[in-house]
Order: C-alpha cells, then sequence, then structure tokens
C-alpha cells in the first residue's frame, strides 16, 4: 500500500444538521490504492458489536471503535485499508457504518442513505442483528425495503408490465453478496427436529407465505431478489453481560470457545471468499476509482438525486479512459527513451521499437479503460501514439543530423583552413582539391552511429561547398576552358545521382512508415477484439449468475403459490434469454479508425 493505514479514519461523515461529506484524507489514501480492492462493508442496528467482527478481519484487536454504552459510537462511514491477507496485490478495504436506528442521532434521515452507500460501495456486504432471524429483526431491515427508493440502476429505467420500474436482475449484478451474522444466537439450528445449516437456517427464515403482512413479506422478497448470493453466521454471546464492556480488552481465555470458533469461521470465509469489487461488465475496481464512486454517489445525495449506478459507472468511465490514455502514452514514452539510443542507422530500427512499446501501450491501455463506446478512448490513444511515433521520427533525425554535422566540421576543417589560405587556387590545385575531399568523404563513411541523416547531411555538406569548388575550378589554368565545361557536368551528375538516390531512400522510409501505420492498426484491432471477446465472456458469465439467480427464485415462489410474480419473473427470463443469445452469437461488430 502506498499509506500503510495504522487505523481506520472517517470516509463519509454524517454530522448533526450537516449533510453526508467526503473527508479528503481519507479519500486521498483511498485514490492513491491502484490494486484491486475487495471492500467488506458491516451495517447493522447500533451497539450490536459490529465493529468487533470489523476488528478481528482486520486481524488486529483494536481499531474500530466499540463502544461501550449504549450511545453508537461510529458517524457516517469509516474505513481501514490494509493488505489482504490471502490475496496478493489486493487490498482488503473495511467500512464500518454507525449503528442504525440510535433514538440520540439528530440526524435519523441520513440511516437510510448509510444502509444505501454500504451497498453502492461494498463487494460484501455482512448486516449484523441480535438474537434471532425473526418478525423483529425483518422489521428492523426495512432500509432493504427502501433501496428502490435510494438507488437507481439505470438513467431511464424502462416500465415493465407490472410498473414496477426496474426488474431484480438489475440489481443482482450490481449488488454484493449479502451476508448476515447473527449475534448471541442462543436456539439450536434444528428444523422439524432435524439438524440445519446456518445458511439453511437463513433460508427457512426468508420463506414467504401468503397473508403475510406487506412491510414483513416486501424485507424477505428484496433479501431473495437484490442480492446474487446470500450467507449465514450465529454467534454465541462472547462473555457475560459485565463483561462485554471490556470486550477488546479481554484475553481470549475470557471468551466463550464456541464464540472464538464462529469468529474464526467468519473471518476465514471473508478472506478466502468475498471477491474483488467489479462494476458492470466485469470490470475491476481500484482503490482509485472506488475512490470516484465515493465522490459521485454522496455528491448525488447532497444534491437531492439518487444515486444512479449507471451514471456512476459512466462517469467513472470517463475518468478511467482518460487515466488509460495517459498512462499508456506515458508507458510508451518511458520505455522509447529507455531502449532507443539516437541516433538510429536505419528507420527499421526506431519502427521495430515502436512496434514493440506500442503493443504493451495498448495492453496497459485496455487492462484500465472501460465502457470505451465506439472505441473513442482507443481512438485517441491511436491518434497519440501516431504523434509520438513522428515525434521520434523527428527527433531522430535531429540527433543524426547534429551528430554528421559534428562528424563534418571536425573532419574538414583543415580543409576548410587550406581553402582559406587559397592553397588550391593555383595550377594542379583543383585536382589535389577532389583528391582530399574524397579523402575526407572516406573517412566520414566510416565514423560510425551518425545515423539515417548521414547521406543527407553528406550531400546537403557537400552542395555547400561547390560555391568554393568552383572558384577553385575556374582558378586553375592546367585545365582548358573546355575540360572544365566537363568536370562542371561531372560534378553536377554526380550531385543529381546522390539526390535520386536520396529521394529513392526518402520513398522506401515512407513505405515502412506506411505500413508500420497498417501494422498498428491491425495491433490494435487485434488486441480490441481479444479485449471484446473476454468482455462478451464476463457478460455471458454475468448473464448466466442473474439467469440462476431467477430460475432459483421462480422454482420458490412456485412453491410458495406466488403465481402472479411467477409469470413476471418468466417474462424477465425470456429477457435475459435474448439477451444471451445475442452475446453468444458476437453481437454487433466494431470498427476501429485510427
Amino acid at each position: 500500500l502506498p499509506s500503510i493505514m495504522e487505523e481506520p479514519m472517517c470516509l463519509i461523515e454524517n454530522n448533526p444538521k450537516e449533510q453526508l461529506r467526503v473527508n479528503q484524507e481519507a479519500l486521498k489514501i483511498l485514490q492513491s490504492i491502484q490494486q484491486p480492492v475487495v471492500v467488506v462493508a458491516i451495517v447493522g442496528l447500533y451497539r450490536t458489536g459490529k465493529s468487533y467482527l470489523m476488528n478481528k478481519l482486520a486481524g488486529k484487536k483494536k481499531g474500530f471503535s466499540l463502544g461501550a454504552t449504549i450511545q453508537a459510537q461510529t458517524m457516517g462511514i469509516w474505513m481501514w485499508c490494509l493488505p489482504h491477507p490471502k490475496k496478493p496485490d489486493h487490498t482488503l478495504v473495511l467500512l464500518d457504518t454507525e449503528g442504525l436506528g440510535d433514538v440520540e442521532k439528530s440526524n435519523t434521515a441520513n440511516d437510510s442513505w448509510i444502509f444505501a452507500l454500504s451497498i453502492l460501495l461494498s463487494s460484501t456486504f455482512v448486516y449484523n442483528s441480535m438474537g434471532t432471524i425473526d418478525q423483529y429483526a425483518l422489521e428492523k431491515l426495512q432500509y432493504v425495503t427502501e433501496l428502490t427508493k435510494r438507488i437507481k440502476v439505470k438513467s431511464t429505467p424502462p416500465k415493465d408490465s407490472e410498473g414496477e420500474e426496474e426488474d431484480s436482475s438489475d440489481f443482482l449484478r450490481f449488488f454484493p453478496a449479502f451476508v448476515w451474522a447473527v449475534r448471541d444466537f442462543s436456539l439450536l439450528l434444528k428444523l422439524n427436529g432435524k439438524p440445519i445449516t446456518e445458511d439453511e437456517y437463513l433460508e427457512n427464515a426468508l420463506k414467504r407465505k401468503k397473508g403475510t403482512e406487506k412491510k414483513l413479506d416486501l424485507a424477505k422478497k428484496c433479501i431473495r431478489q437484490y442480492f446474487p448470493s446470500r450467507k449465514c453466521f450465529v454467534f454465541d454471546r462472547p462473555a457475560s453481560r459485565r463483561a462485554l464492556e471490556e470486550l477488546e480488552d479481554l484475553p481470549e481465555s475470557k471468551l466463550n470457545p464456541d464464540f472464538l470458533e464462529q469468529v474464526q469461521h467468519f473471518c476465514s470465509y471473508i478472506h478466502e471468499q468475498a471477491q474483488a469489487k467489479v462494476i458492470q461488465g466485469g470490470h475491476t475496481v481500484t482503490g482509485t476509482s472506488l475512490g470516484h464512486l465515493v465522490v459521485t454517489y454522496v455528491d448525488a445525495i447532497c444534491s437531492g438525486s439518487i444515486p444512479c449506478i449507471e451514471n456512476a459507472v459512466v462517469a467513472l468511465a470517463q475518468i478511467e479512459n482518460t487515466a488509460a490514455v495517459h498512462e499508456a502514452i506515458t508507458y510508451y514514452e518511458a520505455e522509447m527513451g529507455k531502449h532507443l539510443k539516437l541516433p538510429t542507422e536505419t528507420i527499421e530500427e526506431l519502427l521495430e521499437a515502436h512496434a514493440q512499446y506500442e503493443k504493451e501501450a495498448i495492453k496497459v491501455f485496455l487492462a484500465r479503460a472501460f465502457k470505451d463506446v465506439n472505441h473513442e478512448y482507443q481512438k485517441e490513444l491511436g491518434t497519440q501514439l501516431h504523434a509520438k511515433l513522428l515525434e521520434f521520427c523527428s527527433r531522430n533525425e535531429q540527433a543524426s543530423s547534429d551528430r554528421c554535422q559534428a562528424v563534418l566540421t571536425q573532419l574538414f576543417q583543415d580543409l576548410e583552413e587550406e581553402i582559406g589560405k587559397g592553397s588550391y587556387s593555383v595550377a594542379g590545385g583543383y585536382q589535389r582539391f577532389l583528391d582530399d575531399q574524397k579523402e575526407k568523404v572516406d573517412q566520414y563513411y566510416l565514423v560510425p552511429g551518425k545515423g539515417l541523416m548521414a547521406s543527407q547531411a553528406l550531400q546537403d555538406f557537400l552542395k555547400s561547398k561547390e560555391a568554393a569548388a568552383q572558384s577553385i575550378l575556374q582558378a586553375d589554368r592546367t585545365l582548358t576552358d573546355k575540360q572544365k565545361e566537363v568536370e562542371v557536368e561531372r560534378v553536377k551528375a554526380e550531385a543529381s545521382a546522390r539526390e535520386a538516390e536520396l529521394h529513392e531512400k526518402m520513398k522506401d522510409e515512407a513505405v515502412r512508415r506506411a505500413q508500420q501505420q497498417e501494422k498498428s492498426f491491425e495491433e490494435h484491432k487485434r488486441q480490441l477484439e481479444t479485449k471484446m471477446e473476454e468482455d462478451r465472456r464476463k457478460l455471458l458469465a454475468e448473464h448466466e449468475m442473474v439467469m440462476n439467480a431467477k430460475l432459483q427464485e421462480q422454482r420458490r415462489l412456485q412453491e410458495e403459490g406466488f403465481n402472479r410474480e411467477v409469470n413476471r419473473l418468466q417474462g424477465e427470463i425470456q429477457r435475459l434469454h435474448s439477451a444471451m443469445s445475442e452475446q453468444s452469437s458476437g453481437g454487433p461488430g466494431f470498427c476501429v479508425i485510427l
């Protein structure tokens, strides 16, 4: 972690008579984490021992405030970021929330928002309650029945035949895994005289019956239909009531051994099974992107709006995709700068390096980018990479020209001095000048590291000396006028030949650059196809998860006699089948324009 957190810090403040507010110091720590995050949030009524479980998940004795009195200790949402104990290169983000239903709070209206934010931000949501899962416990879970008023999945949800704004599959895709932690559990885990598991106990408690009070039935319905998975843990009372006041200071020898074993079982499950947070399409969330989601959701609440997951994901995609382009370009520049020594002897050398690091840069971009509609950001990356290639080509040519100019100036220094003294402006001087110049040119060819502008630089240099050469030629009295005319034509022909050779070389380089651009296009296309196939597989897996959950719920509803809801679910299942068929067949094609 860039910044090790020795203790928890308030992430979202819930101060009396104030709006919710993001703590900028905590946000900065969260956004500095570029690893995937496993986000575990715990919510429940005040004074039910939530903080003790979170400290255990952190592997610490103390951290989140336990609070020994009846007054709730934790205000808002507190965060603790720690290296994940089981998943390398992941960060465990623990979110402890203030106790719900504290009558002494002046802003109880924010309880529903705290509950909603915990669901929006977490990948595993732990609901902590006391006693048993009975009618009272379900009534206290009224916050879950208000979720559709507190969270929107789509910015413009379609109306279905039942008039419900969004079907449960929308929530299933985005909601975290649901874990119910039942504290001070005193019953035997038996049903009709037969032993049952904790999970079976929860599922039995969530059975729906016709004629049940609507509020109670709605809580069961929401838990069953909104969360992709459910798990239950029961805990014995840890110690005597008096000892509970000093729970964090009690040695384990003073605690109920069954309770300690249950806590260990709970922590092992969370550490091993809780998944990294993902958003639509299976894109993994990092601390950086989680921080952006925190700001987006809290800003929406403070502005009087209902947090919308789709809008938040679109806003996050814009931020992340812009950052992905920047990260890829920065990587490309760094690698080219590190491994490419300018000037290069040939254009191929530069183009090969470009191809290698362009390929890696595209990989860097695609690893971070998501929801790149019409591939706009990848097109932008392609444009910038091509501009960087042209920039490197220009720098390469300049470096070569500078090197060649320095070599020529040094090599021809003596010859320049002789010209200045008039040493060649004598009878027979022109041939001596040609011999000396040829010797210098031969030496120039032997100097290494001149780069790909060596021929052009020599041509330009010799051209700049033509006037001096002509002057020496005309001053040489050993040559007839006819010989001088022939020599002038010979020099012109040589210069033309060199020009033609340079022209062909430039044409060849232009062809190679065009070929490289075509290769770049193909590389973008190849990596994008791989990414799209991966995204398609993730989407199909998401569809299958939702489908299985709906089919399972449909079977339960049939057994319970809720035929109208069975028919509604059938419509949702058919729509899912259509969506899965479209994805399986490949869906719409794509085009990349670079």
